[in-house]
């Protein structure tokens, strides 16, 4: 029997196989725009993480360094649903009870992936100081105190410790940071700040700031002492003061951190870092050779990082874009060897500690010419390992005087810089 079909047009698209092939594509195209909408336009994080798609990741979709707000970051970072729920951004109670949850969380993942392709920073951050940013619109101060600009919270010092427990002890932020100079007396420093009760320091150098900065701040406090509320966490890393990352990312963490520099005659640290590379490099050249590179024309190499760490003035110039000179304190390298009580009393009133460490805590060893430790309640005095106070080779007199003459403009705007005339030849 012939099979009957409703009249009219409506019917005759109802039966057509155009109908069923236009409402799978309306269905398909709802729910494209709908996953759109709910996600935003986000990179697959899935993708960016393969290693055939990190190069092209890495030269066309990390759009988000040119982005001009930190609202447009967390457009790239997250779905627009999860962005509706952080618009309290700048509500400072709201804010600190989601950021561990959250954003941080977050963040930090994304930037394991950033670093891989040595990407700085979540936003670029200018050559001007800190200050100068935080005083160009009225908004970006709390930019600046809430959301940082390479992807931590930067926090004033009391800030910094709102979520760490009080009552007991705890690993906490650096309150202050021994920055160099390397071969200036760092250990020996860092090891007369410990005969202070208030005073809890690492053990090993760290060097986060320069060398492990991707593991996240959550890392570097673990490696922290564990401190009291009347202790102070002191931590030392002497390549951090010629890094020219670190400044900006030490500003990061807490832009009122204290800052503590030793330093001695250039020609002098020069020759004790090539003594200690030499000592473990028996082919190594002799100094007047490294540090000269024409003996005829007296021409210093400047290139040799021995000679170039101590051009103080150059590396001061990148802290101070940061931090104000207030922040900083000058250790002398060679009279802390002379009298190093008197140096240690001035540290301690910067760091704001009762004068504790004294003459008593000092033993002169003469054979090695430098102070040993007198710990009280001890028997022995304690003097640092053997490696500490070698013996330098003899150099040939010209060739300092070659030095001397360079290092004497930069050493005269150093101490102009730090309002110190360390009395230098």
């Amino acid at each position: 029997m012939r099979k009957v079909y409703p009249r009219g047009p409506l019917s005759y698209f109802r039966r057509s196989k155009l109908c069923s092939i236009l409402l799978s594509l309306s269905f398909i195209l709802f729910c494209f725009l709908f996953v759109i909408y709910e996600n935003g336009n986000v990179v697959d994080m899935s993708s960016y993480e393969s290693p055939e798609n990190h190069e092209k990741y890495k030269d066309n979709d990390l759009s988000y360094k040119k982005l001009p707000s930190e609202i447009n970051a967390l457009d790239f970072f997250g779905s627009r649903r999860h962005n509706r729920n952080l618009q309290h951004l700048y509500s400072k109670d709201l804010f600190d009870e989601k950021r561990n949850k959250d954003l941080t969380k977050m963040i930090y993942k994304k930037r394991k992936i950033v670093s891989k392709s040595r990407q700085r920073g979540f936003f670029n951050v200018p050559k001007k100081t800190m200050s100068e940013k935080v005083k160009d619109t009225p908004s970006s101060r709390d930019v600046t105190d809430y959301y940082n600009f390479e992807g931590y919270r930067t926090t004033s010092s009391d800030e910094s410790m709102e979520s760490e427990p009080l009552d007991g002890p705890s690993k906490k932020l650096p309150k202050v940071i021994i920055i160099g100079v390397k071969k200036c007396g760092t250990r020996a420093l860092l090891e007369f700040l410990r005969i202070h009760p208030e005073v809890k320091a690492t053990g090993p150098e760290p060097h986060f700031f320069d060398r492990y900065y991707d593991y996240g701040l959550d890392w570097y406090r673990d490696l922290m002492p564990e401190t009291n509320g009347e202790q102070m966490t002191i931590e030392k890393t002497p390549r951090y003061f010629v890094t020219k990352e670190v400044p900006g990312r030490v500003f990061n963490m807490s832009r009122d951190v204290k800052l503590v520099l030793i330093v001695r005659d250039p020609v002098t640290r020069a020759i004790s870092d090539y003594t200690q590379v030499a000592s473990k490099r028996a082919s190594m050249k002799p100094f007047e050779q490294m540090a000269l590179s024409d003996n005829h024309t007296g021409l210093v190499d400047t290139s040799w990082p021995v000679i170039k760490i101590g051009i103080y003035a150059k590396h001061l110039e990148e802290w101070l874009r940061y931090f104000p000179l207030e922040q900083f304190h000058f250790v002398n390298g060679e009279n802390m060897v002379k009298r190093p009580s008197e140096e240690m009393f001035k540290l301690q009133d910067f760091l704001g500690l009762r004068r504790y460490i004294n003459d008593s805590h000092f033993y002169m060893n003469d054979t090695r010419g430098f102070p040993c430790i007198q710990k009280t309640g001890s028997k022995y005095p304690h003097c640092l390992v053997g490696t500490k106070g070698r013996k330098h080779p003899r150099v040939d007199p010209n060739v300092i005087r070659r030095l001397q003459d360079f290092y004497r403009p930069f050493n005269k705007k150093f101490y102009q810089m730090t309002n110190i005339d360390f009395g230098w030849p």
